[in-house]
């Protein structure tokens, strides 16, 4: 198992995409993220037509823990985000900006 860290500055799909190319991973699993984020794009499929994404996007901060996977070097991650007022937000993540706290991704190749 390798530890990706998404620091202040990245953007964290971004970062995992980079890392794992740059470590000649093709496909795992991302076993664990855990960090917060100042601002994210999540969708959810609409009720009515599966193949619909409805992204919607953040820009506070929120905890974030989450799972995915890597398909022929794509990543794929989902969430579940906590923000003020005790509230969650899930979904497939997008983009997830972090400026002042961090991701930790924790990748199993396969």
């Amino acid at each position: 198992m390798i530890l990706i860290e998404v620091g202040a500055g990245q953007e964290v799909i971004r970062t995992l995409t980079d890392e794992v190319a740059a470590q000649g991973i093709r496909n795992g699993a991302i076993v664990s993220l855990i960090g917060a984020l100042e601002g994210c794009a999540i969708s959810t499929m609409a009720a009515d037509d599966y193949a619909k994404d409805i992204v919607t996007e953040y820009t506070e901060p929120m905890e974030l823990t989450g799972t995915g996977e890597i398909r022929d070097g794509a990543v794929h991650v989902h969430v579940v985000l906590g923000r003020q007022g005790d509230e969650a937000k899930a979904g497939h993540l997008h983009w997830g900006n972090v400026d002042h706290f961090f991701v930790n991704a924790y990748v199993l190749p396969l």
